[in-house]
């Protein structure tokens, strides 16, 4: 019997939209709904032959709440035989949803599956289930182990930026270079084909993310206050945007792929997880790349592009200095300084 495997036939998501945007009025489970619509349509797939629907939402309260993967299945007019579920591995969300969707498919579990996720970041901002009076998360005796009073991913930024000794020059450098390469995407078309337009409320029609600031510079950003620490490095301008917006990924086996016609645009090859120090929290992306490359027996200069999950400037930047020329690879098409964070929401084709 033939090993099986686990590829990406078709990806979409919507444009991202800014906070306050034109996607800050339309329902999660509509911009989800959205993408699972146009995800058939491309492929010509009949959503029945979906064995599964995982998704990505960190805040699980409100309009996300209730298993939202199943609601936007239903909402997309598929068969109610369509099963769905709703995960969160917060900022990795949705990459975990692609994570399970292949473990499935490897399996033999699935034949076909759907990853993606959503998150409407103007609608249900960050910290939305913190104010229901239900409790806190973390416990006396956790905030005693670390000796903190919460975690914070944007100390846990400034602690990356003190530790590998990067200025607030270097990391606004990066966040000028991310804008200046979306920039260079968006006119070169290579967006193009992973986008879904979203028509609104008022008829009229986004088609492109509202995210980018072209023309921005180290100087441009010179002004921005620090956030976090007084004499910190970290402030509005190299940080990832608050964004709206949903994405989703068709996945299946190669000999599945074969049987219904469809050309695979990718292969899942190792897929992996690494914890680490959750007060700097931003680092783990180290033992994981160090994992992943060990597993699948390939070494940096083996890869073609990198893409770092980059809430702030410093995230990706401490494993450059020991294996260049990881920087030009990375994130080639621009990174979450332009296009802002979905916190769950993947960027299929980035």
């Amino acid at each position: 019997m033939s090993a099986r495997d686990a590829v990406i036939v078709e990806a979409v998501r919507t444009p991202v939209g800014k906070r306050k945007g034109s996607l800050a009025q339309v329902h999660p489970v509509e911009l989800s709904a959205h993408v699972l619509r146009a995800l058939a349509s491309r492929s010509g797939l009949d959503p029945a032959a979906i064995d599964d629907v995982i998704w990505g939402c960190v805040q699980q309260v409100g309009a996300q709440s209730f298993n939202i993967g199943r609601n936007a299945v239903l909402t997309a007019g598929w068969p109610e035989s369509v099963p769905a579920t709703t995960i969160d591995r917060q900022c990795g969300s949705s990459q975990q949803s692609v994570h399970f969707a292949a473990a499935g498919l490897i399996s033999g579990q699935y034949d076909v599956a759907v990853a993606g996720g959503v998150e409407a970041m103007t609608l249900i901002p960050m910290g939305a289930g913190l104010s229901n009076g239900v409790g806190f998360p973390y416990p006396p005796s956790l905030l005693q182990r670390y000796d903190v009073e919460t975690f914070n991913q944007g100390i846990g930024a400034e602690m990356m930026a003190a530790k590998w000794g990067l200025t607030r020059e270097a990391c606004d450098a990066f966040a000028s270079e991310s804008h200046a390469r979306l920039a260079a995407a968006v006119d070169a078309g290579v967006l193009d084909g992973q986008l879904a337009p979203v028509t609104l409320p008022d008829g009229s029609v986004l088609s492109a993310d509202e995210g980018l600031r072209r023309g921005t510079s180290v100087e441009s950003l010179a002004g921005l206050k620090p956030v976090f620490t007084e004499d910190g490095v970290i402030h509005a301008g190299n940080s990832s945007q608050i964004s709206d917006g949903a994405a989703a990924l068709l996945m299946m086996t190669s000999v599945k792929a074969a049987e219904l016609g469809l050309t695979p645009i990718a292969r899942f090859h190792t897929g992996v997880l690494a914890g680490d120090d959750p007060v700097m929290m931003l680092s783990a992306p180290i033992p994981a790349t160090q994992k992943a490359l060990e597993k699948s027996g390939l070494s940096v200069e083996d890869i073609g592009v990198f893409e770092v999950n980059e809430a702030f400037a410093p995230s990706p930047w401490p494993g450059w200095p020991r294996s260049a020329p990881i920087r030009p690879r990375s994130t080639p098409m621009a990174g979450r300084s332009r296009s802002g964070t979905r916190s769950a929401a993947p960027a299929p084709g980035s």
